[in-house]
This record gives structure tokens, C-alpha cells and sequence, in this order.
């Protein structure tokens, strides 16, 4: 692969790999070929800001990560059915983060397996069969957490199971019942999934759990207005149901308030599950819950393995929480995140294309519309605004359920000055987009066709290659001749 050019290894890459694996700028991808820190660099030596990448928890190739990693491999990197300290000393170190009640991992190695399990011990221990979700959230690829995944289900057409009740999502901004509009918007959602709970149960249904993030990341960057949570938890265990924290896109530290996003809403869940951000990216996850749940799922299951746990996972966790500490990384994402909402809210009252800014520690949503008064969202100028930061040499996000709200997540070594040179270009950009809107120019809201050279160009390569698709010792496969025929395969 190495004599390859960019677009022959993006040509290669649509052959071979899966279309559903979708690049971060589809219309214009960028060859990253190294990390360091808080920034990445392309295949032509240019740095980029990363203000996405949530998973490199304490930045890429963080030097006391990748040392503890590569050390442990020189050593062992057996299962945890073996009796290594290093799973012992990892959970206790892990465990310390938590309420003292939540005393138990059971490690994994994804959030969506986290997700699973955490489902599946709900479901065994209330022998029950409803699961509650938060409309428009994400919990992972895998079958059972794909089902309570609403916003994935929605983007592929696919109706939910009868077990799964979809209660509505608590945006005080643009959602059903909203602040200034309504009298007591956290009374009505309340009251508005409580309805669909008694709905189900009167269909025969029990409730076996609810999962939710604390912090609703793929809704939009929502955070839970007032006392919602707190009162939807009351609401669940009252009709016999178990409390699911995903902690997988807001915890260990992101918040800079606390350690687990939970924790800033007062709520005290039965299980949490958290992901890769634990590892800085490499593959570990884990379910956390008391000694009593623990207890009585060994009952149940008493051959459960975990897999996800081996000595090379542990040290690369124990040093990820070690960053962390040394670092002041709390602290440090309270301090900045502050630093960043003042920015994007000075914006704000600058800016006609910000409709609202909402956020905490190095978790932030700047939500993008059309129209402030009727808040309209706008994927075009999200998307817009997303790739000319990406010419100016900075990674962002958009998403939410009408992809409308740029997300600033990025590994927790974000600087100052990196913060306060985000707020400049948006402001910069958002000036340039509003001078194009107003001036007509047909551009500023069709983004993707900016870049549809680049597409062209793409699929003229395509067909260039796939006629011969080998590497030098391989068996010829099936051969394909033109990029009509790739087509036809899909």
C-alpha cells in the first residue's frame, strides 16, 4: 500500500471496505496519517486540530499510554480467567471514581457490548421485558442495543420491537415542550412518558430497565433539564425497572464537575457502562453495578468470561486514569469548558446562525439554524460550516437528529489557546457563511456540491483500478470492470 496515492487507497477502500464505514468528510476525505496529542497530521505534513476525537480520551498516542501499552506486551496478554493483579489493581483504581456503591466491573470490549450485557442482566434479574430509551439516542451496533438505538433506527427506516418504549427527549430548546413556551416543561415529559408506561403495561408488557445517557450526546448535546432525570429514575423503579447510565461519550472526567456525568444530575443508576474512551481508544469497555445486582447475576449466569479484560488493557487503563490525575484533567475541562461557552455565547449575540449553545466541561453543542425565531435547523450551514473549518485546518463534528449541531469533544489536553483560536475561526466562518447568504450566492447552502469534483474525480480513479484488484501473491477474485459493476453488487 505504501506506493499508493491518496485517492488510489480511497478507490481501493470502496472496493474492499464496507460502504456503511463512512469517512468523517465524505465529500472531501483527509489522509491522516499520524496523532499526537490534541492534533493530527495529513499525509502531506499539515496539523489539524482535533476537537472531535472524545475516544482518544487524553489525546492520541498520549506518550504515558503508548509506553505502558508497549511495555505490557513485551509481557503477557492472557484472558482474565487467568489470575492476573493487573485486572485487580485496574478495577479498584477504576472503582474509585464511582459512589462506593458501585463496586463491581465486568469488563467487555466495546460499548456496545457494555450496553448488551448491561440489557441482558436487566432483563434476567427483573425477568421482565420492556426497555425504555430517550428519543433520539444512540447505545451501540450490536442487535439488542441497536433496538433502543432510536436515532439510528430512524436514519435506517426500521420500525422499533414492541419491547422497546421510545420516551420523548427533554429539549427545552426545540423539542415538544420547550422553555418560554411551555408553563412546566419537565412536568410534561414526565407526564408524557408515564402515559407510554402505563400504555405498555396495560398491553401486558413489564419494565425491565431504561438507558439513557445523562448527558444526551446524539440527541443534540442535550442536557437533561432541572430534575427530569431524577424524577424519570423515580418514575422507572416504580414500575419495577433497573436505571441504565451510558457513560460511554460523557464520562471519565469530561464533564470537569465530576468524574461521571451521572454524578452532575444527582441520580444514582443501578449499572453504567463506559467504552473506549477508558482505553484512549483501544478496544475496552466495561459494565459497572453493586455487589447485590453482581451477586444475584452469578446465580443466573455463573460461567460468564469476561473477555474483555487481559493484562495489555489494564495497564493501558491504569495509565489512562494515571493521565488523568496527573494532569489535573478535571479541573482542567471545568476551567476550559467555561472559557469555550463564554466564547460560543458571545457569538451568539453576534450571529444569527446560532440558535443555541449549551454544554458543560469539554462536552459542548452549538446548535445552527436557519431562522433563530422559529428554529429552523440548518444541516446545510452545519455541514458548510464543518468543511471550511476543515480547510482551515480544524476537525469538528455535526450531529443531532437533524445533524444541525456542531459537537466539540475533543481529547481532554485541548488547550487555552486552542479553545480560544476554535471560538476566532467559528466566529471568522460564521461571517464569511451569513455574507454569502445574504449576497445569494447558492454555495453557502449546498455544501456537498463544492466538493463534487472531488467525487468525479474519485470515480474516475475507480474505474481505473478495479480492473485489476490484487496485491502481488494473491488469487485473482472476481473481476471487476467498470464501476458499473461495483454498483451493481450494492
Amino acid at each position: 500500500m505504501s506506493g499508493l496515492s491518496f485517492e488510489e487507497a480511497l478507490a481501493l477502500r470502496q472496493n474492499f471496505v464496507g460502504r456503511a464505514c463512512q469517512l468523517h468528510y465524505e465529500a472531501d476525505p483527509v489522509k491522516m496519517c499520524k496523532g499526537s496529542m490534541q492534533y493530527l497530521y495529513d499525509d502531506k505534513g499539515d496539523e489539524f486540530l482535533d476537537c472531535v476525537s472524545n475516544v482518544c480520551h487524553v489525546g492520541h498516542c498520549q506518550p504515558d499510554v503508548v509506553a505502558s501499552g508497549r511495555d505490557e506486551m513485551f509481557n503477557s496478554s492472557f484472558s482474565s480467567s487467568a489470575d492476573g493483579l493487573e485486572m485487580s489493581l485496574y478495577s479498584k483504581k477504576l472503582l474509585a471514581t464511582f459512589p462506593p456503591e458501585l463496586s463491581v466491573c465486568f469488563f467487555v470490549n466495546s460499548g456496545s457490548e457494555a450496553n448488551d450485557l448491561a440489557l441482558r442482566m436487566a432483563r434476567e434479574l427483573t425477568r421482565a421485558d420492556a426497555v425504555c430509551c430517550i428519543d433520539n439516542s444512540y447505545h451501540g451496533n450490536v442487535s439488542s442495543s441497536m433496538d433502543v438505538s432510536p436515532l439510528k433506527l430512524k436514519r435506517l427506516g426500521v420500525d422499533k420491537s414492541d419491547d422497546v418504549i421510545i420516551l420523548p427527549c427533554p429539549d427545552v430548546y426545540r423539542g415538544v415542550f420547550q422553555e418560554g413556551r411551555d408553563p412546566d416543561p419537565v412536568g410534561s415529559y414526565l407526564d408524557a412518558s408515564e402515559r407510554l408506561l402505563q400504555e405498555a403495561t396495560n398491553k401486558g408488557h413489564r419494565i425491565a430497565a431504561l438507558i439513557s445517557e445523562a448527558l444526551l450526546s446524539f440527541a443534540g448535546m442535550i442536557i437533561p433539564p432541572g430534575d427530569y432525570l431524577y424524577r424519570l429514575y423515580m418514575l422507572i423503579r416504580r414500575y419495577g425497572g433497573l436505571c441504565i447510565a451510558d457513560e460511554i461519550q460523557t464520562g471519565l472526567g469530561r464533564c470537569g464537575t465530576a468524574w461521571w456525568g451521572f454524578q452532575t444530575q444527582g441520580v444514582f443508576p443501578d449499572f453504567v457502562t463506559i467504552g473506549k474512551p477508558i482505553g484512549n481508544g483501544y478496544p475496552m469497555a466495561a459494565v459497572i453495578t453493586t455487589q447485590h445486582i453482581a451477586r444475584r447475576f452469578r446465580l443466573l449466569d455463573p460461567d460468564l468470561a469476561q473477555y474483555g479484560s487481559n493484562p495489555l488493557v489494564c495497564a493501558i487503563g491504569l495509565a489512562v486514569l494515571n493521565v488523568i490525575e496527573k494532569e489535573k484533567y478535571l479541573l482542567h475541562a471545568r476551567t476550559l469548558g467555561r472559557v469555550l461557552l463564554d466564547g460560543f455565547r458571545a457569538l451568539q449575540q453576534k450571529h444569527r446562525l446560532i440558535g443555541d449553545v449549551r454544554g458543560i466541561g469539554l462536552w459542548i453543542g452549538v446548535e445552527m439554524v436557519s431562522d433563530r425565531l422559529r428554529k429552523t435547523p440548518s444541516k446545510e450551514v452545519a455541514e458548510l460550516l464543518a468543511y471550511r473549518l476543515k480547510e482551515r485546518r480544524v476537525i469538528i463534528g455535526f450531529d443531532g437528529p437533524d445533524r444541525n449541531v456542531m459537537t466539540i469533544t475533543p481529547p481532554l489536553c485541548f488547550s487555552t489557546e486552542n479553545a480560544h483560536g476554535l471560538v476566532s475561526l467559528f466566529g471568522e466562518l460564521l461571517t464569511e457563511i451569513e455574507d454569502d447568504i445574504d449576497s445569494g450566492r447558492p454555495m453557502a447552502t449546498n455544501p456537498s456540491a463544492i466538493y463534487s469534483a472531488f467525487g468525479s474525480r474519485q470515480q474516475m480513479l475507480l474505474e481505473d483500478i478495479l480492473v485489476d484488484r490484487t496485491f502481488p501473491g494473491e488469487e485473482q477474485p472476481q473481476v471487476l470492470n467498470s464501476i458499473h459493476d461495483l454498483q451493481e453488487l450494492d
